[in-house]
């Protein structure tokens, strides 16, 4: 059984964002896989997910702070937090033999991204629409939509304070 299967809750109409989440969810699936066959094969294919998921987070992180996010906005600080954990449980593993966070960290992770998916980074694709943001080129067709006081929550209705105070 897959950890997280693609699904249409999780398109967001964001190609290039869609594209990233797709191949997310394709390497937790194959490190799920792996660690089943081997602890080592295991280690590998998470290796391959953390490396995916540097390029993943960084990539939204440049596409919030180029449309009017705060450095420090919760969103950023997630990513960071879960990164930090998934580059723990590789060292863990790597250094100690102690594979059990490992296993451990996949449905979690699978549950996290899928609501992560659903909520900050569904928030997020609607805010680079409304910004007429292109990935492509880095810039917004309409910057008067980013020229507020920078968003520090992730610009989700669950998320407060939608802006930095002055």
């Amino acid at each position: 059984m897959s950890a997280l299967a693609w699904s249409e809750e999780l398109v967001l109409q964001h190609p290039q964002m869609d594209a990233t989440h797709e191949e997310f969810v394709e390497l937790l699936n194959a490190a799920q896989a792996a660690l089943a066959r081997s602890e080592a094969e295991g280690l590998a294919a998470w290796d391959a997910l953390v490396e995916h998921t540097i390029g993943h987070f960084g990539q939204e992180d440049r596409w919030m702070l180029a449309t009017g996010f705060a450095k420090d906005n919760c969103h950023s600080r997630q990513h960071d937090q879960v990164l930090a954990i998934m580059q723990e449980v590789a060292r863990l593993a790597r250094d100690h033999q102690d594979f059990g966070p490992l296993q451990r960290i996949i449905p979690e992770l699978a549950a996290w991204f899928s609501m992560h998916a659903q909520s900050m980074d569904s928030s997020l694709a609607i805010h680079l629409q409304v910004a007429g943001f292109d990935p492509e080129t880095g810039l917004c067709q309409k910057p008067q939509a980013v020229d507020a006081a920078p968003i520090s929550g992730c610009g989700s209705d669950h998320c407060a304070p939608d802006h930095a105070s002055a």
